[in-house]
């Protein structure tokens, strides 16, 4: 569903030249899969998933969604995404039920059929009581349910999360991670990225520890605990970022992307 071969982005700074926020990534992610991206902030989790999500394009290297080309067929890579994170914008003067509308018709959704399935995701993700409500009163809680109907009003068979629990109280955070589950449930490919272990430890089904644009380790849960000193992902966490710091001590700390 997902396939991400040597993925570079390099941005040019004045001051200090060129920046590789990613540097030769790879790694599939498949149906039914929570793939999660584990890594400190400025890290690279973010410029990942925005090329994947078309919204930055790669220096070389290719990635591939749903079997389209994020470079050479952007337009039909964004109809079988959806895309969450945790920046929670919305519009104000809209109501939850306008807002979920708006992006249904970008989709290209046909009115019937945009009508029916804004149904079953409101009543899916306990929204119903908030159809009517404007994004200026809406809570934390309520944009950020808003933001996933948004994402997955269109049904694409790959979403995407990106610091999504950011900012969240516990009980918004753990409703949304409930979801996610769900999500891999119905057979989604997801991509989820955090700097929260317990999250990644819960959530996800492979892990990929990411650290200065690189991934350093990758597997499920089991096989990165084997055969290191740690006997938990935190642990096994920071000794492998430790481990790359003094193999590369050199390397800028900054990676230009989240």
């Amino acid at each position: 569903m997902i396939e991400v071969r040597e993925l570079t982005k390099c941005y040019e700074d004045l001051r200090l030249g060129e920046i590789v926020a990613v540097d030769c990534v790879s790694f599939v992610a498949q149906p039914g899969e929570i793939f999660g991206l584990l890594g400190p902030n400025g890290a690279g989790k973010t410029t990942v998933l925005r090329t994947l999500s078309t919204m930055l394009r790669p220096t070389s290297g290719t990635a591939v969604v749903g079997g389209f080309d994020v470079s050479t067929q952007a337009a039909q890579v964004r109809r079988h995404i959806g895309f969450v994170s945790g920046n929670l914008t919305g519009y104000e003067r809209m109501t939850a039920w306008e807002m979920v509308e708006f992006f249904g018709r970008l989709h290209g959704l046909e009115q019937d059929h945009l009508q029916e399935r804004m149904e079953t995701v409101f009543s899916w993700l306990q929204m119903d009581e908030i159809r009517d409500r404007l994004g200026a009163k809406m809570s934390t809680g309520m944009k950020q349910k808003v933001s996933i109907a948004r994402a997955i009003v269109h049904d694409p068979p790959v979403l995407i999360f990106d610091e999504a629990t950011v900012g969240l109280d516990v009980l918004v955070a753990r409703s949304l991670l409930d979801t996610i589950q769900q999500l891999r449930d119905e057979g989604k490919c997801v991509i989820f990225s955090t700097h929260h272990m317990h999250e990644a430890e819960r959530l996800c089904d492979r892990i990929a520890i990411l650290h200065r644009g690189r991934i350093l380790k990758e597997g499920t849960l089991e096989s990165l605990l084997e055969g290191q000193q740690g006997s938990d992902l935190e642990q096994v966490f920071f000794d492998l970022i430790s481990e790359h710091d003094q193999q590369s001590p050199s390397l800028a700390a900054d990676d230009g992307g989240g």
